[in-house]
Parts: C-alpha cells; structure tokens; sequence
C-alpha cells in the first residue's frame, strides 16, 4: 500500500500557475467528468449494477403456477436415483451423472438444446448440464441454475434437488406453455458445487467475455424446501431482487436477506465475473428465532433444516408449502425478467439552477429542492445531477441530505483531483426516506485557494 503525502508537504499551486499546467489536462477530465456515474455510501452505482443498463423490464404476461405436484415427483425420481446408487448424488459418483441424464432426458423432449459440459476435480469428472430454449434475443441472456449434486453423506433433496428440480420444472413450464421471450432463456444445474462451486466457477471462466457480457443476470436456487423454512431473498443485484420481494408481498409472505449462504453458492460465480445475480434460500443450519417463528411459522430455535448435508435429507425433508411459493417465484422472475424491454420511464425531474457561491475554505453551502407528488418512499436508485463549477474539485465536499437530515456522502475531497469542476450524476440508495419534501445539496470547499459555486443540481424520481 502507497503512503499518502500531506497536502501541507507540498506548496499549493497559484491559480494563474494553474490554468497554464492544466490546460490540456482539464479539456481530458471535463469529458471524463461528464458522463461520470459514480457510487456513493449506501447508494449503488449504474456502471456497477449492469442490469440496469441491460434492460430489465416487467412482464406483459403473468407467469403460470407451478405444480408443486410436479416438482416432488422430480424430487422423487432424485431420491430413487441416490439410493440405487449408493444413498447419495455426489460429484464423482454414478448417482450424480445419473442425476444428470435424468434431467436432460426431460429436457431434450421438452424441446431445448442441451449440452453436457465436462471438468475434473479431485481426480474424478464432473459435469454441468446446460440448456438453451430456442428463441430471444442472443445477446440478453436470461439465466437460471442450481447445482444438481448432493454431498456423500446423504440424498441431497433439498440441498439440492429442491433447487434443480423447480428449475427443472420451470424450464418444463416454459415449453409447455410456449413461451416467446424477448430474451433467450438459458438454464444450468452445476456439479461439484459441495466441493466449492467447482462446477459453476469452471462454466464461467471458461465462458468467452463476449459471451459473459450477453448475460443480462442470474438466477440461483439453492435450498428452497427447507422443513423448519425461511424466505430469504439475495440482496445482489437490486432490480432482480425487488422482482422476488414483489411477489412475496403480493402473497403477503413477509421476507428477510439472505445472509447465512451468502457467497456459498453458485452465484459467486457469476457475481465475481460482474454478471448481475439474484435468488432465493430457506435457510440451512442456522437456528430460526422467535421472531422469524412469528412471521413464518415453524419452531424457534430449531435449524431451518436439520437434516442440512445429513442422510436425512431425503423426500421427507421437504416443506410442501416453501416448495410450492418458491417454484412460483422462479416462474414469476423467468417471465418477468426476460420480457421485452419497454422504453424506460424518464422519470420526474427537480431542480433548482440558482446559483449559489461557496466559500473558498469556508462554511458548507446548501441549494434546495423540493419535491412533491410523490407517494411513498424515494427509490433505491435516486438519481442526483450535480453541475458544480470549481478550479479545483479535490477540494469539494459533496452531500445530499434527505427531508429528515439524513446525509448521504456522494464525494470525498482529495488534494490530488486537481481538475475542474463536478459534473457527475449520482446514483443514491434513498430507498429509507420519504420521497416528499425539501432535499439538499450540501457542498463545502474544504482548503484555500480556489474558489467555485453550485450552478445546478437535480433530482430524477
């Protein structure tokens, strides 16, 4: 790690030095500056959430239910597979490739092209299946996977063939049903995942980067028939999980961010190669509280699944209801996130474009906005254009602040951004604060010498 040199170490260049040193170099930040998106304290920025950008839409056509009837007996071919084959569908050993050829049997009569891909761990072959729905657009690829292997010790039913199996049958669904999204559908399920993500990790890295770039998200299902259930959605990527949150709660089933699994599963690898994630979880062997007893139901104090990479975990392991919610709502998000893309809305802008000076090393200044017609609270991806004219930015801080005072710090000051000028849109997680009232922009130049003032600033709800 560099050590940072103090600003006082270093004679502060005059303005009129200045314009003559930064002549060339500010006409390169202004264009930089310009269509800068950038991520604040508990905000996300739009370069980092490339789901945005990629067109996530609400579907036209409501998704069909899912037959929980359908998705057991899945289960239930799975369960008789381990245990013609050792009471287990481990990776490497013949109930896990058995696994496989089940799935893609159904799969390829259903109409999909499926390919078997093929690596090694621990000395044995491993296998991932993935299938393509004919259709959609090639360069939005919408995903959804789950791993299909079990650990050695037990069946894996829900860990996971409550996963792969709702999966299976949503893919089903899609055929049976016709379906003709604007995006291409793919599915994966993934081996080797209980020795560390293998499996999925080896589909990503050796997956081309274009190819990478045309996956608009992923879809992960692991453990979603948990006996003593949770309902735990991924806090990733925000447009994929407001999907699931909305549906939960249009069901009136109350949901929590899933933090016991976080990273554990498949997701990972697609979430390390900058490919937007989301998904669902029951929760594994983490205990469940009174409080999350009292909103879900089931026992305090007991795991969610005690039976969590045990023998036991066989077709007895299964919450009926959890599993039939849950397979509902990988239908719901494969039909309303692979739609056509709508033209976006615009939103509703205000602004002020008074002037307002700031004080060279002086107080903070602020310029007001207000906002109204608005219901409800403001949104998790609140926009914020700033137009401030300064000779030297890295002495600028820059805050929005909420109707209530709360502050949310969008720039840091820096003795060493030397360029012109803030012309940036921000990107704020405001998603706590009431969207109705007056908002500021809070900026204080924070050493002497240069000088500036707020030209404009905007709000876009």
């Amino acid at each position: 790690m560099s050590s940072r040199t103090p600003r006082i170490a270093e004679p502060r260049p005059t303005r009129r030095s200045l314009l003559r040193r930064r002549a060339s170099a500010a006409a390169l930040a202004a264009g930089a500056v310009a269509g800068l998106v950038v991520t604040a304290p508990g905000a996300t920025a739009s370069a980092s959430a490339p789901s945005a950008a990629r067109g996530f839409s609400a579907s036209p056509v409501a998704a069909p239910d899912i037959s929980v009837a359908n998705v057991k007996a899945h289960l239930g071919e799975l369960q008789s597979i381990a245990s013609a084959n050792g009471g287990n569908r481990a990776h490497g050993r013949p109930g896990y490739k058995a696994s496989v050829d089940y799935v893609k049997a159904k799969l390829d009569a259903a109409g999909f092209t499926t390919t078997v891909q093929q690596f090694t761990s621990s000395g044995s072959t491993g296998y991932n299946l993935i299938a393509d729905w004919p259709g959609g657009d090639p360069d939005q690829v919408l995903f959804a996977g789950a791993h299909l292997d079990s650990v050695s010790s037990g069946p894996g039913i829900n860990d996971n063939g409550s996963g792969s199996a709702a999966v299976l049958e949503t893919a089903l669904t899609v055929a049976r049903e016709n379906l003709k999204p604007a995006k291409h559908l793919r599915f994966g399920w993934w081996g080797a995942e209980e020795l560390g993500l293998v499996g999925s990790r080896y589909y990503v890295n050796n997956l081309p980067s274009p190819d990478r770039s045309k996956i608009s998200g992923y879809l992960n299902f692991d453990m979603i028939g948990s006996p003593n259930p949770g309902y735990f959605v991924y806090d990733d990527d925000p447009q994929i999980e407001s999907v699931f949150k909305d549906f939960f709660a249009s069901k009136g089933i109350p949901t929590e961010i899933e933090t016991e699994g976080d990273g554990r599963s498949d997701h990972a690898s697609f979430k390390n190669a900058g490919i937007p994630v989301g998904g669902l979880f029951t929760g594994a062997s983490r205990a469940k509280s009174s409080a999350q007893a009292q909103k879900w139901g089931g026992t305090a104090g007991q795991a969610f699944d005690r039976c969590y990479h045990s023998s036991c975990d066989t077709t007895s392991n299964i919450n009926d209801t959890a599993l039939d919610r849950n397979s509902d709502a990988i239908a719901h998000a494969i039909w309303t996130l692979s739609a056509g893309q709508t033209d976006p809305d615009p939103g509703t802008v205000f602004e002020n474009t008074t002037d307002v000076a700031i004080p060279d090393n002086g107080s903070a200044v602020s310029s007001t906005v207000a906002v109204t017609g608005r219901t409800g609270n403001a949104p998790a991806t609140l926009k914020v254009g700033v137009d401030i004219k300064h000779t030297w930015r890295g002495d600028l801080v820059v805050d929005l602040l909420a109707p209530d005072g709360t502050a949310y710090r969008m720039k840091n000051s820096s003795g060493f951004d030397s360029a012109d000028n803030v012309i940036a849109t921000y990107t704020v997680n405001a998603s706590s604060e009431v969207a109705n009232g007056t908002w500021k922009l809070r900026v204080q130049d924070v050493a002497a010498q240069d000088t500036g003032y707020i030209d404009s600033w905007k709000l876009t709800f």
